[in-house]
């Protein structure tokens, strides 16, 4: 039976509505492990090192579709939540097209100024001309990342959370089966890694607009519009949050990846690497419920029902904890067998990133609560909270933490520096949820 935003949600209905905005997070975060693990076995250490290190470029320029898919889901569903369906179908079109105009303008800039900003990161001779290469190849289907991003968010405001999860195991496969085939199979190298990549976004980006341009059983379609200035600054600031949140984790990437090579050379870079693929897929869990939930969230906050309100943040929480606990035990199990994936050909590297591995495993105890947070207030439409959780978790805490503690533990001070900063985070995110409960009424 079909679940609606309108519906009371048991423990059950949640787990069904949200499963497939956590298997859509699961399958985007493959992109980067996919090629990760080709690059790594089929070309070498130092092209999966370039990859590593330009991606948190090529993140930062894709973060606009984050904040469109949730800020403008949030403003959308409170939208239907006030039974105004027309008008969510006007916000829905706007947010598109904007993303659309500014996916080109953004790869375009990216495109042009790739080889200086790589340079000015640190990158130099072999390992600068990879990551030239991997971004280039990538750029041009910036708009289509972009929309992708948009998408997960926008299929479950439309009620159709299953046909968000059937698009991105589609580019997921597609991903998988193209870098085995212009990595494995053909001698493609770094450049067939970056293709296969770039063709599975435009396949997450592009397949939705068939669907959303057409008459369709969602409550969502494409239709004319106009430029609502301020519908387009109320969804800037309720995804302010994911906006942050993603430029931050880019500009920390950059960050540890300078640590790591001043501490480690470019063993550390890829050993970071590692550790960031597998954080990828496990944070997708937590985000992706974050993002399943907020719009039921969003539509009975418009709606005013506080029961359900009340229900939803109490559900949310015992679900998260539970999970975040589930996560510590499977990095710690598994922390010898994943980095044996990745680099278990060279015996330095993996010791290196098995060690990183066990300290790093504890932030996952911690960070769902941060990031349920954080989406929880964007829901709400409280975009400044929600913004300063994911500030000072993605920037503040990890930047200090990434500074200080390798001077006192050396490289095991750079895997720390990520568990003090998740730590921090939720304290400050239980302060936020408990101070906020009688303002809207969780």
């Amino acid at each position: 039976m079909k679940i609606q935003l309108s519906d009371r949600f048991t423990y059950s209905k949640l787990f069904r509505f949200t499963l497939p905005s956590v298997i859509m997070m699961v399958f985007t975060s493959i992109y980067g492990v996919v090629d990760g693990f080709f690059v790594s076995n089929f070309v070498g250490k130092t092209p999966f090192a370039a990859v590593n290190f330009i991606m948190p470029v090529l993140m930062i320029l894709g973060t606009v579709g984050f904040m469109f898919g949730a800020g403008g889901s949030a403003l959308m569903a409170r939208t239907m939540g006030q039974g105004d369906d027309a008008g969510a179908r006007r916000l829905f079109s706007l947010f598109v097209y904007v993303t659309v105009v500014l996916g080109v303008i953004l790869g375009a800039l990216g495109f042009i100024f790739l080889r200086p900003i790589a340079a000015w990161l640190g990158a130099e001779g072999e390992m600068l001309e990879n990551c030239v290469l991997y971004g280039r190849i990538i750029l041009p289907a910036l708009p289509a990342l972009m929309l992708q991003y948009e998408f997960q968010s926008f299929f479950i405001t439309a009620e159709r959370p299953q046909l968000g999860l059937i698009v991105t195991v589609i580019a997921g496969v597609a991903n998988m089966v193209l870098d085995a085939l212009l990595t494995a199979v053909f001698p493609f190298g770094l450049g067939g890694a970056a293709l296969a990549t770039a063709i599975s976004q435009s396949l997450g980006g592009i397949i939705p607009l068939f669907y959303f341009g057409r008459e369709n059983s969602s409550r969502l379609r494409l239709c004319r519009t106009t430029l609502d200035w301020k519908a387009l600054l109320k969804a800037c600031t309720n995804g302010s949050s994911e906006l942050m949140s993603n430029i931050s984790m880019s500009v920390v990437g950059m960050l540890y990846n300078g640590q790591l090579i001043r501490y480690a050379g470019e063993d550390g870079v890829a050993a970071y690497g590692v550790l960031m693929y597998v954080s990828m897929i496990f944070m997708a869990i937590f985000i992706g419920y974050s993002t399943g939930m907020a719009p039921v969230v969003s539509f009975h906050f418009g709606a005013d029902n506080r029961d359900e309100l009340r229900s939803l943040y109490r559900k949310s929480l015992v679900i998260i904890l539970s999970v975040s606990g589930a996560m510590l035990i499977m990095g710690e199990a598994l922390a010898r067998p994943l980095s044996a994936v990745f680099v278990g050909y060279d015996p330095e590297l993996f010791e290196m990133t098995v060690g990183g591995f066990l300290i790093y495993s504890f932030s996952f105890l911690f960070a769902g609560t941060a990031i349920f947070g954080s989406a929880f207030f964007t829901a709400l439409n409280d975009g400044l909270t929600s913004a300063l959780i994911s500030f000072l978790r993605t920037l503040v805490f990890q930047v200090a933490a990434v500074l200080i503690f390798p001077l006192i533990w050396d490289l095991n001070g750079i895997w720390l520096s990520i568990v003090a900063a998740e730590v921090m985070a939720a304290v400050v995110t239980a302060a936020f949820l408990f101070g906020k409960r009688k303002k809207f009424h969780y």
